[in-house]
């Protein structure tokens, strides 16, 4: 073998490591910023302001009422640590800034009542949902704590042609009439509930996060692309906002933004919801539903929003 030929095998050696190091970089970059979703560890989401539980909100009795799909059944949590039963009372391992802080707490006479049920659409809920909830006398106050409308939005995943209460894959203009369906519907439901509280009730309403942090990227979890998917969203969150606005008995929980950094981009520093403080994934291994730590956040969103609002309504 001559010099000549001993450099050039030398330099094409060279080469091929430089590529293989690209390749094994830029592997690891990807598996490290697209596809590693570290869940984090301890408390998750907003602080809560302990003074504003310190005192009884109200002695009168209260029915709570869980109504919705699986995030408010808390599929995904881990016993006793879904937003529902953390609102209700601490779970033993509770973190300590919110130690007995918890809706039995401030309303002494509370009486939880969850009916949601996961994988339930808002056509499911108002046939099989509403018919649970009892008529109460008037002496009793409802608060509903309320998730629904995202099934609607992202079943079946793709597997069938979009439809009404499953329109994944669907066009804005052939959602449309389902949207406004969705609406009336969510409309009818508040006025049952409303009448089997006759001595009166307060809604949160939770509205639907998006778990590709407003890429519209469904494709990098697994799923179909969807190209309008983002816009099918925003106009049931729409909706969601809407009856928040048209009604005083109606709070929105906007979980949506709560959530952003916290979806599949959740590493990347680069991101426009990148969440320096905390940049993990809140989500469960469906993408569907929270984790602990995402329930965690969404029991603080609705502690804080009921703080705000409940001890003046309850006065009333």
């Amino acid at each position: 073998m001559t010099i000549t030929q001993t450099k050039t095998g030398v330099r094409r050696l060279v080469v091929l490591l430089s590529i293989g190091a690209i390749i094994f970089a830029a592997a690891g970059f990807y598996l490290h910023f697209y596809l590693y979703h570290p869940i984090g560890r301890g408390p998750a989401g907003p602080l809560v302001d302990r003074q504003a539980f310190e005192k009884v909100w109200s002695d009168r009795p209260v029915k709570l009422v869980g109504f919705g799909d699986s995030m408010t059944a808390g599929f995904g949590a881990s016993a006793r640590h879904s937003y529902f039963d953390r609102l209700v009372a601490n779970p033993s391992d509770e973190f300590p800034e919110l130690a007995n802080l918890n809706l039995s707490r401030v309303l002494p006479n509370l009486t939880p009542l969850n009916i949601a049920l996961s994988g339930s659409t808002s056509l499911e809920q108002v046939d099989y949902l509403l018919p649970k909830i009892p008529q109460h006398d008037d002496q009793t106050f409802g608060l509903f704590v309320m998730t629904v409308g995202g099934n609607d939005v992202i079943h079946n995943y793709g597997r069938t042609p979009p439809r009404e209460g499953a329109m994944y894959g669907a066009r804005l203009a052939e959602a449309q009439p389902w949207i406004t369906n969705f609406e009336e519907r969510l409309d009818r439901m508040l006025t049952v509930m409303r009448e089997r509280f006759p001595g009166g009730c307060h809604f949160f309403l939770a509205n639907i996060y998006d778990p590709t942090d407003e890429d519209g990227d469904a494709i990098n979890a697994g799923l179909p692309r969807w190209p309008e998917g983002l816009a099918v969203l925003k106009a049931y969150n729409d909706v969601l906002a809407r009856c928040a606005e048209k009604f005083d008995d109606v709070e929105l929980v906007n979980i949506h933004d709560l959530f952003l950094g916290h979806g599949i981009h959740c590493r990347q520093f680069w991101h426009r919801h990148y969440q320096k403080a905390d940049p993990t994934y809140w989500y469960y291994d469906n993408l569907e539903d929270p984790h602990d730590r995402g329930y965690d956040a969404i029991r603080r969103l609705m502690l804080i929003e009921m703080a705000r609002v409940l001890p003046e309504r309850l006065r009333n």
